[in-house]
C-alpha cells in the first residue's frame, strides 16, 4: 500500500508571499490579504469534508462487515491505519475501492499494479484511489453542477496538470448551456454561459460525434472554446457525458499548454470523471438497477402517446432498450399510433411491443435510420430528411417503400414519424412538371355546352391570365398570324367536320406583342352513336424547335463550307509533306555506313502532322542524322517542319557540334511567328573515329543493337524545343563497332493511349533485337509490327556500321 497524506487546502498568503516582497500596510492590502486567508480556509474546509465524506463512507462499510456501531468502526479505522502506517483517508479509499469494484477500483488497482511497492520518499500528493474517490464524494455531495466542477478540478484535474474545467448542459435542441465551471473568470464564464444550436464549438463537435475529441494545440485548430483567449496554446479534451445511450452533456477540460496524447490510464481516470458528471446533469434519478427497458416517467409517455394519437402521419413511440450493463442496443415500439401503415402491410399488433430491429433488421445498413434515431436520441438534435426508403422483412421477401422522415426525442423517449409517397400524385406532380418542363398546355371543350378548360400551363403559354376566360378553337384564327389562318381552318375542318384526330403548326400573336411558334393536337370525342361529344387537346410552344432549326440549317451550309475548306487544307498540306519527304526515298550512300530511312504518313488526311528526318553528308565529310516531331497537326505543323528541318540542314554546315545546333534550332523555333514547339534528337557520325556524337531536345533516346541485344542510350538532358529563349544542350559520345545498327525514330512507332512510354519501348527493344541481315527489310518490319494506335506520322532511321 502506497504511503500518501491527506488532502489539503492552498497555503495562506504568507506562506506563498515571495522573499524579500514588501506587502503594503494599507486598508486595501490587508483586506486582500484577509479574503485571500478565508478563500484559501473555505477552499482547505471544502476538501476535509471531501475526506471526511469518504471516512464515513468507509466507516459504513466497516459497520455492513464487522457488525459493529459506528463508534467501533471509527476505533476499527483508526486501528487499522496506524499498523499499516497510513492515513485514515487512504485507508478509507482502499476499504471503498474493495467493496464497489467499480470503474473507480480498476483504474486505481492499474495504477497501484504500475508502482513500485512503496511510494518515492518526500511524496506528497494523494494516490489515484484517493483523488478519484475524493472527488466523487464532492461531486454527490454537491448540491449543483458549479459545485461538483469545483470539486473535480480541484481533487483530479489539478494533479494531472489541468487548470480549468467547463461542464456543459445539453438542451433538447442540441443547445449547450455552462451548468458548471472552475478554473476560468466570471466574465468569461458569463460570455459563454449559453451556445445556441448550430455554433460549432470544441464541446459541440464531442456532443455531435460522441466521442472523446483531443485537442494538442488549440491555436491550430479553428474552433471556439471557453478560455481560449487566457490559454491560446493550451491543450484541450472534450468528452460526451450521459448514460444508457442518452448524452446530457459535455466535460472540456483546459490545459495551460500543448498537451500531448495521453496514456490509456490518465484517459482512463477523465472517463470516470466524465460518468461522475453524469450523475449532476441527469434530469431525474437513475433507477437502482439497470433494466432492459428504461421507461420515462408515466405522466411525460402518457402525453407522448396521446401526441402520437393526434397525428395524421404514421407514428411510433420508442422507449431507449438497454442491457445488462446499462448500454443502449436497441429501441422498443412503446406505442403505434392509429394511422400507423406498415411498409410490409403487417398490422400494428405485430409491431407493438417489439424491438425496432426485430421488426425491421434493415433499419440497420443502407437507410442508417437506426443510427440517426440512436443519435437523435444522444443528442435531442431531430432529424429530417425527405424520400428516404424504408425496407421490411416479410419472410424472404424484402418490401421496400419512400417515406418522409421525422426524428425527435421527447422526454426521454423517441417518437418516429414517417409519411408514406402517394404514387398517384407523385406521378401526377411529376406530370405536372413535365408539362412545365415541356411547355405543354391541355384543354378540353365540351361541344354540347360550350365550356372550355384550360389547365394552368396554356393559360401561361397563351399570355392570359388565369381568371381570363379560355379561347374556344373556333376563335383560334383570331389569335393567330394572319398568313396561318389557311393551315387552321383545315386543322378545324378535320377535327370538327370529319373527326379525326389533327395537328397543325401556326405563329400565336400573344396580348404582350410577343410571337411564339406553337403546335395544336386534338382529337375529337364521339358518343356511341357517332356523334360529336367534346374535343381534347394540347397546346406545345415549339419556338426552341424552330429557331433550332433554323440554326441548324444555317449550320449545315457553314460545316459544308468548312468541310471543303478543310480537305483542301489537307491536300495542301500532303502536298507540302510528301514534297519534302516522300514516304520513300532511296538509301544515302557512305563509305563503311549503311543508312536507311522511312517515312510513314499518318492515315486519316485531318492527322497530318509535323514528323520529319534529315541524313545528309556535311562538307566536313561528317555524317548528319537527325528525326525530329513538332507538336499539333495541319498545314500549320507542316510549314513549322519544313522551317525547322531546312533551318537544321543550314546550321550543320557552320561544323557546330549537335548540343550547339538544337541550342540554335530552340532559337529558330521560339521566334518563329506562330510560335511552335517540337522535339528532336540530332546526332553526327564521324566515318574515321567511328565515333557518334549526339544531343536530345525532349525525344525519346536512340536504340542501339549491338550483337543480340537492344538498348536504348542513355538519356542526356535537354528540354524541347521553343519552350525556352535561350538553354543548353547536353551532347553524349558512342563508339559503333562493326555490325552495330543504331535506330532513331519519332513516337508514332511505339506510342499507345493505354500504357505508358516505358512499356511500349520495352516492346519496341524486344521486336528490334537482335540484328536483321537486312537493313532495309528489318525497317519494314519494325513499321509493319508496330504497336502503335494512335494514328500518327512515324519517321525512323537505320545505320549499320560495316
Amino acid at each position: 500500500m502506497t504511503t500518501s497524506q491527506p488532502l489539503e487546502g492552498p497555503a495562506s498568503p504568507e506562506d506563498r508571499q515571495v522573499p524579500g516582497a514588501r506587502v503594503e500596510n494599507t486598508g486595501v492590502g490587508r483586506l486582500a490579504a484577509t479574503v485571500e486567508r478565508l478563500r484559501g480556509e473555505i477552499l482547505a474546509a471544502q476538501a476535509a469534508a471531501d475526506g471526511r465524506a469518504l471516512i464515513e463512507l468507509a466507516k459504513g462499510v466497516l459497520i455492513e462487515r464487522l457488525r459493529c456501531g459506528p463508534t467501533m468502526a471509527a476505533r476499527q479505522l483508526a486501528s487499522l491505519a496506524g499498523e499499516a502506517g497510513v492515513s485514515q483517508l487512504e485507508l478509507a479509499a482502499d476499504i471503498v475501492n474493495q467493496s464497489s469494484q467499480d470503474q473507480l477500483t480498476e483504474i486505481a488497482a492499474g495504477f497501484a499494479s504500475q508502482a513500485n511497492g512503496e511510494a518515492p520518499a518526500g511524496q506528497t500528493e494523494p494516490s489515484v484511489g484517493v483523488r478519484l474517490r475524493a472527488a466523487e464524494s464532492g461531486a454527490l455531495a454537491a448540491g449543483d453542477t458549479q459545485a461538483a466542477a469545483q470539486s473535480l478540478l480541484a481533487h483530479a484535474l489539478t494533479p494531472l496538470g489541468a487548470c480549468a474545467v467547463a461542464v456543459w448542459s445539453a438542451g433538447a435542441d442540441a443547445s449547450l448551456a455552462l451548468a458548471g465551471h472552475a478554473g476560468f473568470t466570471a466574465g468569461e464564464a458569463g460570455r459563454w454561459r449559453y451556445v445556441p444550436p448550430g455554433v460549432s464549438t470544441l464541446a459541440r463537435r464531442a456532443l455531435t460525434e460522441r466521442q472523446p475529441v483531443h485537442v494538442t494545440d488549440m491555436s491550430a485548430e479553428g474552433l471556439p472554446s471557453i478560455g481560449r483567449a487566457d490559454h491560446p496554446r493550451g491543450g484541450r479534451i472534450a468528452l460526451p457525458v450521459g448514460t444508457g445511450g442518452r448524452v446530457n452533456g459535455v466535460l472540456e477540460i483546459c490545459w495551460p499548454s500543448p498537451l500531448e496524447p495521453q496514456p490509456p490510464q490518465i484517459l482512463r481516470q477523465i472517463e470516470a470523471l466524465a460518468e461522475l458528471c453524469a450523475h449532476t446533469l441527469e434530469s431525474r434519478p437513475a433507477p437502482a438497477t439497470p433494466s432492459a427497458d428504461t421507461l420515462p416517467p408515466t405522466p411525460y409517455l402518457a402525453e407522448l402517446v396521446e401526441l402520437a394519437e393526434g397525428l395524421y402521419d404514421p407514428a411510433l413511440v420508442l422507449v431507449p432498450y438497454l442491457d445488462a450493463d446499462g448500454r443502449l442496443t436497441d429501441f422498443r415500439v412503446h406505442h403505434a399510433n392509429s394511422s400507423f401503415v406498415d411498409p410490409a402491410g403487417r398490422p400494428r399488433s405485430a409491431v407493438h411491443g417489439a424491438l425496432l430491429l426485430e421488426a425491421y433488421p434493415m433499419a440497420v445498413g443502407g437507410s442508417e435510420l437506426f443510427e440517426r434515431i440512436e443519435r437523435v436520441y444522444a443528442t435531442g438534435e431531430p432529424f429530417r430528411t425527405r424520400r428516404m426508403t424504408l425496407t421490411a422483412l416479410v419472410g424472404q421477401v424484402s418490401l421496400a417503400a419512400v417515406a418522409d422522415i421525422s426524428v425527435s426525442r421527447q422526454s426521454g423517449c423517441v417518437l418516429l414519424i414517417w409519411r408514406i409517397e402517394d404514387e398517384a400524385a407523385r406521378l401526377a406532380h411529376l406530370l405536372q412538371h413535365a408539362q412545365r418542363l415541356g411547355r405543354i398546355g391541355g384543354f378540353e371543350e365540351d361541344l354540347t355546352t360550350g365550356e372550355v378548360t384550360w389547365n394552368e400551363q396554356l393559360f401561361d403559354l397563351y399570355g392570359r391570365p388565369h381568371d381570363a376566360s379560355p379561347v374556344p378553337l373556333e376563335a383560334l384564327t383570331s389569335y393567330a398570324h394572319a398568313d396561318d389562318a389557311a393551315t387552321i381552318r383545315r386543322f378545324l375542318r378535320t377535327v370538327l367536320h370529319h373527326r379525326r384526330s389533327a395537328s397543325a403548326a401556326f405563329r400565336l400573336e400573344r396580348p404582350d406583342g410577343v410571337t411564339r411558334h406553337m403546335r395544336v393536337i386534338a382529337e375529337p370525342v364521339l358518343d356511341a352513336d357517332g356523334r360529336l361529344l367534346s374535343v381534347r387537346g394540347a397546346y406545345q410552344d415549339i419556338s426552341s424547335q424552330h429557331w433550332t432549326e433554323v440554326a441548324l440549317a444555317a449550320t449545315r451550309d457553314q460545316l459544308a463550307h468548312t468541310e471543303q475548306q478543310a480537305a483542301e487544307s489537307n491536300r495542301l498540306t500532303l502536298q507540302l509533306q510528301h514534297a519534302i519527304m516522300p514516304p520513300t526515298e532511296a538509301p544515302l550512300s557512305s563509305p563503311g555506313l549503311q543508312i536507311a530511312v522511312r517515312y510513314r504518313p499518318a492515315e486519316s488526311e485531318s492527322m497530318v502532322g509535323g514528323d520529319w528526318y534529315d541524313a545528309v553528308t556535311l562538307p566536313s565529310k561528317q555524317i548528319m542524322l537527325c528525326v525530329g516531331d513538332v507538336a499539333g497537326h495541319g498545314i500549320q505543323a507542316a510549314t513549322s517542319m519544313v522551317v525547322l528541318r531546312n533551318a537544321m540542314r543550314g546550321l550543320a554546315v557552320t561544323g557546330a557540334g549537335p548540343g550547339q545546333l538544337l541550342s540554335w534550332l530552340n532559337i529558330v523555333a521560339h521566334h518563329l511567328t506562330t510560335h511552335v514547339t517540337a522535339t528532336a534528337v540530332c546526332g553526327l557520325y564521324d566515318p574515321e573515329r567511328h565515333t557518334l556524337r549526339w544531343a536530345r531536345a525532349g525525344h525519346l533516346p536512340p536504340v542501339l543493337l549491338r550483337g543480340q541485344q537492344a538498348t536504348p542510350l542513355p538519356a542526356v538532358g535537354g528540354i524541347l524545343l521553343g519552350a525556352l529563349a535561350d538553354t543548353d544542350y547536353e551532347e553524349q559520345e558512342l563508339r559503333l563497332e562493326p555490325g552495330d545498327t543504331l535506330l532513331m525514330y519519332t513516337d508514332g512507332l511505339v506510342e499507345r493511349r493505354d500504357e505508358a512510354v516505358q512499356d511500349s519501348l520495352a516492346r519496341l527493344l524486344t521486336a528490334a533485337g537482335p540484328a536483321a541481315t537486312d537493313l532495309e527489310q528489318q525497317l519494314d518490319g519494325l513499321l509493319t509490327h508496330s504497336a502503335s494506335d494512335t494514328d500518327d506520322d512515324t519517321c525512323l532511321i537505320g545505320v549499320r556500321v560495316t
